[in-house]
């Protein structure tokens, strides 16, 4: 038994002639014992040479190939190797692939595996397909809830369409969308449900059905649990859930409160089960929601010397995304932090010497109130920026921003529970001296280098959010629509704006500031995931002689980070991989780089994730990106597009956030045709760029 245990094994794995020898010794200072001595000699692997299929005329070879699941020599990302086991799945598959398309009837009539002048496997299936069925007449008993019409209609399929087993099992039975009978069912607390399709006649190539319907009474929920949070407390999870005690029970609710404790981040979405336990003699049910805690905070060090012209650079932050505030008081209590109550705070700090230093805090109670999931944020931040180079510290140029923002988050109920209203107040105080570089220009091109500018906003933002996954989401989608407003104040201003300089124009700061994200995921195959991506943004003003506001503008090119960090506060970033803020000619008026009024910017990525758990999420990514920037409306061109391709990788860190690199090559570059010119690498730090 272990001589054909061990010859099984390596045979599995591709070694078809190993051999395995048991010698036995017998201890010289002991008779009751003896040693075993297995000899395996593996020899070389044999793989498979050819695959043969006849009789295949409405499948072609190479989709037959790929639904056996075998790989022949010469593939370079898959072994080829002959498992029994395979093969009997594969040829399972295959009839799969013909029921699909109506060939009821087919079979493979003959199969051979042999070894070939060089020792290597072939395998030769002659199929017969048989003729091809087509649905006939589809009756309905047993249904009193739901009409026959409205059944007919979820089910889709018309007398004479082709007989496809998957479409009829896919749309009685929860598809993953959920629009079948089974859902439309169960999603009204019809848990005892029951449906089948009974063939009742078979004339030549058409088949009748029955569609049987068992409706039974409807269901509710008895006892709801939870299991396995340590640290986060239940009612935080609890009052996420939308199945609750003597409501009627509904499969929607129950995939939508996954959903909700997957996107707390506190849990490995991995390991979240939902059992269920059914009482059919009092019609309810009974639903254990199991967790396991994984790590959600995130620190963030890095320190080094910059020279004795700049001085200490370095970033210090901690965000904390469980925090409990009523615990702050009460050491005995953390665990080992005062964490499980869902409250978050982070508090940054970032430096590069004497030339740049930034402090940023902002605090968030997601249930304001404690009866509804109206979030309250807080934020404030102070940057100061100076240009010390080649300059007397005492007067150098400088920039300096002081802010903070106050915002309310309220879900909506309509048009449907996944909306959810922000509103947000918010104010900066912009100090610039002798400040240099162009970046805050108006329309005809003059730089604002002095004054102090106020900006006091309202930004209101309607959005939806489906996704399933906060971190590598499969499917669902987000769709965001905000305006951001100031007071026009030049309508009530005597003085003409041209009469004003420009510290004196722009003193408070006035505008109209359009944002559109969107964002679509689905998966392609088991693992493969599509997601499609656009961002645009409008900024616009109320007097025409004032011209567009030039702070709140826009920056398109680069990764994101790095230009993010060069310090314009202001001035939105958003990157575009492949091409640097320098490679896009309308961020430049009158030969200095400046901010848009205008930007578009469409992604679409393929992702694979090669390595999940509770702690890290490892995935690679091809994308095509387009987009780009305008000074102004009557110069804008949507299809006037900055093209990119290329590849990444990213992963996640719960310590450290998201971390990987993108390289993208550039097709509309200016310059020499060269992969030196058009490719450029871009690094993730911490977060993902717009």
């Amino acid at each position: 038994n272990a001589v054909n245990f061990l010859k099984q094994y390596y045979i599995e794995k591709g070694y078809a002639d190993v051999e395995v020898q048991l010698t036995e010794e017998k201890k010289e200072h002991d008779k009751n014992r003896v040693q075993l001595l297995f000899h395996i000699e593996k020899n070389e692997k044999v793989k498979i040479a050819q695959i043969h299929f006849l009789g295949n005329e409405q499948i072609s070879s190479k989709k037959l190939k790929k639904g056996l699941g075998l790989k022949t020599k010469g593939n370079l990302f898959s072994k080829s190797k002959l498992v029994q086991e395979t093969v009997a799945t594969g040829k399972k598959n295959m009839m799969e692939l013909y029921k699909g398309l109506g060939y009821l009837d087919a079979s493979i009539k003959r199969d051979s595996i042999w070894r070939d002048a060089q020792g290597e496997w072939n395998i030769l299936l002659e199929l017969e397909e048989g003729p091809i069925y087509f649905f006939g007449t589809i009756t309905w008993k047993g249904n009193a809830i739901y009409t026959t019409d409205q059944l007919a209609a979820i089910l889709s399929i018309q007398k004479g369409d082709v007989f496809n087993q998957h479409k009829l099992d896919r749309q009685l039975q929860m598809n993953l969308e959920g629009s079948d009978i089974s859902s439309l069912y169960m999603d009204n607390g019809y848990l005892f449900f029951n449906v089948s399709a009974v063939p009742t006649a078979i004339r030549n190539d058409t088949i009748d059905l029955e569609i049987r319907i068992i409706e039974g009474p409807p269901a509710t929920i008895d006892k709801v649990t939870i299991k396995g949070n340590s640290r986060t407390h239940e009612h935080v999870i609890r009052r996420e859930l939308r199945t609750q005690p003597d409501k009627k029970f509904s499969r929607a609710d129950i995939i939508r409160s996954q959903r909700q404790i997957i996107n707390l981040g506190y849990f490995n979405p991995e390991s979240l089960d939902i059992n269920t336990s059914i009482n059919p003699t009092s019609n309810s049910v009974d639903l254990e929601y199991l967790v396991e805690e994984k790590q959600s905070d995130q620190f963030e060090l890095s320190a080094g010397w910059g020279g004795p012209s700049t001085g200490l650079i370095g970033t210090i932050g901690v965000s904390f995304n469980n925090l409990s505030v009523q615990k702050l008081f009460k050491p005995k209590l953390w665990n080992p932090l005062p964490m499980g109550e869902g409250q978050r705070a982070s508090i940054r700090f970032q430096a590069n010497g004497r030339a740049f230093q930034s402090l940023n805090m902002s605090f968030t109670e997601p249930w304001l109130g404690g009866k509804r999931s109206n979030s309250l944020t807080t934020a404030m931040y102070y940057s100061r920026f100076k240009n010390i180079l080649g300059n007397a510290e005492v007067d150098a140029p400088t920039f300096n921003v002081f802010g903070s923002t106050v915002s309310l988050g309220t879900p909506l109920i309509f048009p449907d529970d996944n909306f959810i209203s922000t509103t947000a107040i918010g104010f900066q105080k912009y100090f610039l001296q002798d400040w240099a570089g162009g970046l805050f220009s108006t329309d005809n091109g003059q730089v604002i280098n002095n004054g102090t500018f106020h900006n006091f906003s309202l930004t209101q933002t309607i959005a939806r959010s489906t996704v399933n996954h906060p971190i590598f989401p499969t499917a669902g989608s987000m769709v965001s629509l905000s305006l951001q407003i100031t007071p026009p104040y030049s309508l009530f201003r005597k003085e003409e704006a041209s009469n004003l300089d420009l510290a004196q124009r722009f003193k408070w700061i006035e505008y109209h500031k359009w944002r559109f994200d969107m964002e679509w995921y689905t998966s392609l195959t088991d693992k493969l995931v599509l997601k499609v991506g656009a961002k645009i943004g409008l900024l616009g003003s109320y007097n025409s002689d004032m011209g567009i506001s030039p702070f709140e503008r826009f920056e398109l090119g680069g990764d994101g980070l790095s230009n993010n960090t060069s310090g314009y506060t202001g001035t939105d970033i958003f990157s575009l991989r492949g091409y640097e803020v320098t490679d896009l000619e309308n961020n430049f008026l009158n030969g200095r780089k400046v901010a848009t009024p205008i930007f578009n910017k469409f992604t679409v990525e393929l992702r694979y994730p090669l390595y999940s758990n509770a702690n890290t999420t490892l995935y690679s990514l091809l994308f095509l990106e387009a987009g780009n920037a305008y000074q102004s409306f009557e110069t804008y061109n949507p299809f006037d597009l900055k093209r990119s391709v290329g590849g990444g990788l990213r992963v996640f860190l719960p310590m450290l956030g998201t971390l990987g690199f993108d390289y993208g090559v550039g097709f509309d570059k200016a310059g020499e045709h060269s992969l030196k010119n058009f490719g450029k690498i871009s690094f993730i730090f911490g977060f993902e760029p717009n």
